[in-house]
């Protein structure tokens, strides 16, 4: 890349914390580059006890516009001057864009994930399906599952059934979708469940570099074939979760395809131009591989 920034050129970002992980620089800077825009894409880590005062100073400085990520993607909900439909649904926040001097905040997530699963629609509607997680990214699935895919039943699975329960209760509230089942991230206990799921979406980070040697689940016979079970974690591309399901004959799907195209709004947010997106994802693929 041969990014380079000038007096007029307009500033966007990642907030997070730590930030070592991501790709979306990378990601942000080749779709600038590949357009010709005088952008340029910054992280910025920021520990939670900074957040409000980074947004003062972001707003203070003219930012156009950029992501949330871990930990913030709920929090900074209440920093928003608005909010779209699906992130006040969803109560998360993962795009900001500064419109006039004001920040409205977005879920793009929701992109991401639609065009990773859309290809299975019909499998996924009407079965059963299980969600690991309880954060911004498990409810960016929920919504996208109960808006879009229409499952029989929901699992919701948690290290604490309790922040489970709280979830069920608040998609049950917000979207009128009650087939709910809440249980504990006990693998063992889990086999029967993950089985009697065509789809296992893992919305947190375990396995997530640099602990790739973690995973939900080490018991193979979790799985099957034609399951499908999507790791929302894209560094790195080959989880041990998703490993141990390819050996099943499940088809697994990594996070890096939902990685860009929710990047591909955020983009078309910020700049009102179309991301060139299998550009963007061939030169991420090498990118990695390098």
């Amino acid at each position: 890349m041969k990014n380079s920034f000038h007096l007029n050129t307009k500033i966007l970002g990642l907030v997070g914390h730590p930030l070592k992980h991501s790709y979306s620089p990378f990601i942000q800077n080749v779709a600038i580059e590949i357009m010709n825009l005088d952008y340029i894409y910054l992280p910025f880590d920021v520990p939670p006890a900074n957040l409000k005062n980074a947004l003062k100073g972001m707003l203070a400085l003219g930012i156009k516009g950029f992501n949330i990520t871990i930990p913030h993607k709920e929090n900074i909900s209440q920093y928003m001057s608005n909010v779209s439909e699906e992130a006040s649904i969803i109560g998360a926040v993962n795009t900001v864009v500064n419109e006039l001097g004001k920040f409205v905040g977005y879920n793009t997530d929701v992109n991401g994930i639609m065009e990773t699963l859309t290809p299975y629609k019909e499998d996924i509607s009407g079965n059963e399906v299980s969600v690991i997680g309880a954060g911004g990214a498990a409810r960016a699935v929920i919504y996208s599952l109960i808006r879009h895919f229409k499952p029989s039943r929901i699992y919701l699975i948690n290290r604490t059934e309790q922040r489970a329960d709280s979830l069920k209760y608040y998609f049950v509230d917000k979207m009128k979708y009650d087939s709910f089942k809440t249980k504990e991230l006990f693998p063992p206990d889990l086999v029967d469940v993950f089985r009697a799921s065509k789809l296992i979406v893992n919305a947190t980070s375990v396995g997530m570099f640099p602990d790739i040697d973690d995973s939900i689940t080490t018991l193979a016979e979790s799985f099957s074939k034609e399951q499908i079970v999507f790791d929302m974690v894209y560094n790195p591309l080959q989880t041990n979760l998703l490993k141990l399901a390819t050996s099943q004959g499940a088809i697994a799907l990594d996070g890096l395809k939902m990685l860009v195209y929710q990047a591909a709004k955020a983009f078309e947010l910020w700049t009102g131009e179309t991301m060139p997106v299998e550009h963007v994802y061939k030169a991420l693929q090498l990118f990695i591989k390098d």
